[in-house]
């Protein structure tokens, strides 16, 4: 979540906000919102629902022109269909446990192809590179195995053991 924040559930149940960027961040502002985008659309799948950009912007504080700009992507990329219309919007293309993050995040930010490296090729430099090289494949691991449905089963557990604290 890099220049962006993380993800943190709300007290109001369906809601997601960003907290202040932190240490360990990995997603861009860009795949943090249009995953945040994702898991509105993903909480209304079931009935058949469609958003507005302006009320899943509004519901989640994500500018509306760049919100626009993230759903055209993933509608280009097949995640997202379009309904136009008065009552049109955006809704999921497939069920929410059959987009991938790793999807997601390929459709946003491009194939993340490490870039290559020219210079010192010494025991030291090629240690880091391996390490570096571990940490894109156990990442990579995760993306692939992390459906947009394990992000919303998250969410509503997360949303359900805060509703039962404010009780």
């Amino acid at each position: 979540m890099a220049g962006s924040g993380r993800l943190i559930g709300s007290p109001v149940p369906g809601t997601i906000h960003i907290r202040e960027p932190g240490n360990g961040a990995v997603f861009s502002a860009k795949t943090d919102y249009g995953l945040i985008a994702l898991l509105e659309l993903a909480s209304i799948h079931g009935q058949g629902g469609v958003l507005q950009v302006g009320e899943i912007a509004a519901r989640q504080q994500i500018p509306d022109r760049y919100l626009e700009q993230m759903l055209t992507s993933l509608r280009r990329g097949q995640i997202l269909r379009s309904i136009r219309g008065p009552r049109g919007g955006y809704q999921l293309a497939k069920a929410p446990s059959d987009i991938r993050v790793s999807d997601v995040v390929r459709c946003l930010e491009g194939d993340g192809a490490m870039p290559a490296r020219s210079g010192r090729d010494t025991p030291e430099v090629e240690v880091v590179r391996g390490m570096e090289q571990q940490l894109a494949d156990a990442h990579q691991r995760i993306l692939e195995g992390t459906t947009l449905q394990d992000l919303l089963d998250r969410r509503d557990q997360l949303a359900q053991s805060q509703a039962m604290y404010f009780i």
